[in-house]
């Protein structure tokens, strides 16, 4: 199933894409995309879709998922990206979070902080917790997800890297975690370790990579984190970027104000993003 959730931001609702590509209303049968609904997402799969009510097709698509407790992403976890970046993969997974107020819709504007000169992009493969886990093995980690869906990790890099401290104040500006545009159930998604990913800016083609090269993998990820912290229903992990980012450019590239930022994943839908000062 593609899941998806519409409408004005903080309002939105809950919704089906179905085989005829046309989205449809859930909500006669599930309150949200949301928290332990995740976790019985089977339950709608014995819907007509075909019976829905349509939905304005025009209408604004929100973060995939609601009430995201957890916002969690992997870095250097692609080997290629690790080597644009002069940097060696670490020995376990570089960790940091987003604030939730950095999610958004895939296709809200992404919003340049004032006085930012290396805001940059990454595409990325997000991970939606649908089961609770504690101290799970690497076998036992596919069964806690939910499904999967595009992140877009914008980075203001002079922030995470050049100001001191923690990475999480250059990722986590406001509508920095475009998310969607839908949930997509694992028995959809096929194999994850070979998911065709890419990012355009004005139309460039800047990154076109693989799941193939990420370095930590998915059960791993899980396992690993499960060991420091519980991950629960609506937890997200987003799992790192291949190359071709603007940092990694020669010179380095940077967005502003007007630039159009397009992406996706193989199967799990696109984004696109208008640049845009903050006020």
């Amino acid at each position: 199933m593609k899941l998806v959730r519409f409408g004005e931001r903080g309002s939105e609702k809950p919704g089906v894409v179905g085989q005829d590509g046309l989205l449809r209303d859930l909500s006669e049968h599930v309150a949200d995309i949301a928290g332990d609904a995740l976790g019985d997402l089977d339950a709608l799969k014995d819907i007509d879709i075909d019976s829905l009510p349509l939905v304005d097709q025009d209408v604004r698509i929100g973060a995939c998922v609601g009430n995201i407790g957890k916002f969690i992403c992997v870095g250097l976890n692609y080997s290629d990206h690790a080597a644009e970046a002069g940097m060696t993969v670490p020995p376990e997974p570089i960790i940091f979070t987003k604030y939730n107020s950095a999610i958004c819709g895939p296709n809200d504007p992404i919003i340049i902080p004032r006085g930012s000169e290396k805001t940059d992009w990454e595409v990325e493969l997000a991970v939606v917790i649908g089961k609770t886990a504690k101290y799970v093995s690497e076998d036992e980690a596919l069964d806690c997800v939910a499904g999967y869906a595009i992140c877009n990790d914008v980075s203001e890099r002079a922030y995470q890297t050049e100001r001191s401290g923690q990475w999480v104040k250059g990722k986590s500006c406001d509508n920095f975690g475009p998310f969607g545009p839908w949930l997509v159930t694992p028995d959809e998604v096929g194999n994850i370790d070979s998911l065709d990913m890419w990012l355009d800016v004005n139309g460039e083609r800047m990154q076109s990579g693989t799941t193939a090269t990420m370095v930590y993998k998915v059960p791993y990820l899980i396992s690993y984190l499960s060991q420091f912290f519980t991950l629960h229903p609506g937890d997200v992990i987003s799992t790192g970027t291949p190359p071709g980012v603007g940092m990694g450019m020669t010179p380095p590239k940077y967005l502003k104000a007007g630039d159009i930022v397009t992406l996706g994943i193989n199967g799990l839908g696109e984004q696109s993003q208008t640049c845009v000062d903050d006020e």
